[in-house]
């Protein structure tokens, strides 16, 4: 463990060098804790060439405030540098979760904790299923792509959420996880607090991400742009209400929120930022979508509902990942 003031950080470990990994650990780098990115060739090769570099964006006292630093950080395609460490942070997308989890249970020490910090509801129990390692949930509230080769973007606001899940899996107590994981953001200036309903937060976000990611992907468009379009968030909206019928039905209380066309406008008035959906599209890559509304449209069928606004989205952007194989 590293020693910074009379902070003792751990060794942290992010597992997946996209956007979310390089911001988060990044900035632990920053602050001096010892940080080790495992991602692809391609990612390690940029920062191992440089440095990683934080643009990011934020108002304060109404002004908008922007910096850029250049962060030294360990990066590596092995593994095996999960050994060792005290924190994991899960940075992949969803479609590698069991892959990621099964590659790195055989180098996990017994106290270490693994942090999803994923989008999607279930990545918990896919973990657990892959590998036999109780990782803990987390909801991650960021605006943050990569504008180059070991170039972060961030704007806005920054926000990490958790708790203990309802249905924990394994058999530890992980109340002492959670708190070890606050201490850890706390110190380094990262917002983030505990929930006492993770699964709402979860399932609150899923609501978010179903009404916008596939809208902005498949229009091509930005946040603002969406958000100024009447068609746009009546589309947006249907989904959401979708989204919150399949969670009361699942029996998931979702934290109090207003669902209405100016609430839509608000939440995705985010000018020319978009989704990760809509970046996955752009780079001609392979999206979460089957987490996001494609998660939602299997669990309503389980519980004998329809959502055939969500059906349509998914459908579309399946439809949108064949013709970009091709």
């Amino acid at each position: 463990m590293g020693n910074t003031g009379n902070f003792v950080w751990p060794r942290i470990v992010v597992v997946g060098a996209g956007a979310v990994g390089c911001y988060f650990g990044g900035i632990l780098a920053r602050v001096g804790a010892p940080v080790t990115l495992i991602g692809r060739q391609t990612s390690v090769a940029a920062i191992t060439r440089g440095q990683l570099s934080i643009h990011d964006s934020v108002f304060r006292d109404g002004a908008l405030v922007t910096f850029q630093e250049q962060v030294s950080i360990t990066a590596t395609t092995n593994m095996e540098a999960v050994r060792g460490a005290d924190i994991v942070l899960l940075c992949v997308k969803t479609i590698d979760t069991e892959s990621a989890a099964a590659e790195l249970a055989s180098h996990l020490a017994p106290r270490a904790v693994v942090l999803s910090m994923q989008n999607g509801v279930d990545n918990v129990r896919r973990i657990f299923a892959a590998s036999g390692v109780a990782a803990l949930p987390s909801v991650v509230y960021v605006s943050v792509a990569m504008s180059g080769p070991a170039q972060i973007a961030k704007s806005g606001e920054a926000k990490i959420l958790l708790g203990v899940p309802q249905d924990s899996v394994g058999s530890a107590d992980q109340t002492e996880d959670v708190s070890r994981l606050s201490e850890m953001f706390a110190a380094a200036n990262i917002d983030c607090r505990v929930s006492k309903n993770i699964e709402g937060e979860l399932w609150l976000k899923l609501l978010w991400n179903c009404a916008g990611n596939a809208v902005t992907a498949l229009g091509r468009a930005t946040y603002g742009q969406v958000s100024a379009s009447a068609l746009a968030r009546q589309t947006m909206l249907a989904a959401a209400l979708e989204v919150r019928q399949v969670a009361r039905a699942a029996g998931v209380t979702l934290p109090d929120v207003e669902l209405s066309d100016e609430h839509i406008r608000e939440v995705h008035d985010a000018g020319d930022l978009t989704s990760s959906t809509a970046q996955d599209v752009l780079r001609g890559k392979k999206t979460e979508i089957d987490s996001l509304n494609g998660y939602v449209v299997a669990r309503a069928k389980e519980l004998g509902l329809e959502t055939p606004v969500n059906q349509t989205l998914y459908s579309l952007v399946k439809l949108l990942e064949v013709s970009m194989e091709r």
